[in-house]
Formats: structure tokens, C-alpha cells, sequence
């Protein structure tokens, strides 16, 4: 259940076109996105979380960046301190329930 499986990032890549002006580098980051373990309906993470923000965890986690109005509503990138993305978190879905 917690496995990462093959994921499909084009709604988030066309998402961040609309902020390319401001972070020229998130269309190519969330492009690299192929790997995926959904932990809920409300998050999906791409990169391993296991002891976050510790020495030799891949999650070291520097800010956020939110896209409004995507495919799936208002979502918030969790970002690492080499650009990568960590995850999605689903406003919209949050916010529904």
C-alpha cells in the first residue's frame, strides 16, 4: 500500500506553465515527478519522507509553492532544499470534506 508506483505528472508540469515567470525551474522538477506513494486522498508524495529534515533523509524541506485553480483544484507543493518536490497536498479535496 505504501509503494511508490509509476505516476503521471502533466496536470501539475501544466499547472506550473502559469507560474514559469516566477519559478523557472518547477515545470522541469515537477516533469521529473514519475514515482509517486499516495498517502491519502489528500496527499501524494514523490519523494521518501522517512525522517524528515535528518541527516541522510532524502526529505529535507525548504518551502511552498501553491497552484491555484489545477485539474484538482488549489494544491500546495511541498519543496526540498534541491528544488525536487516532495509531494502534493490537495487543498481543494481538504477543504471539501
Amino acid at each position: 500500500m505504501n509503494t511508490f508506483t509509476k505516476y503521471d505528472p502533466s496536470w501539475l508540469v501544466e499547472a506550473a506553465m502559469e507560474v514559469k515567470d516566477e519559478y523557472p525551474w518547477l515545470v522541469d522538477e515537477l516533469s521529473k515527478c514519475v514515482k509517486a506513494r499516495k498517502e491519502s486522498k489528500y496527499y501524494t508524495y514523490f519523494v521518501d519522507p522517512k525522517n524528515p529534515n535528518k541527516p541522510g533523509s532524502e526529505w529535507q524541506f525548504r518551502d511552498n509553492i501553491i497552484l491555484e485553480d489545477t485539474k484538482y483544484g488549489d494544491v500546495v507543493l511541498d519543496v526540498l532544499k534541491d528544488n525536487r518536490i516532495g509531494g502534493v497536498e490537495f487543498l481543494t479535496r481538504l477543504f471539501e470534506d
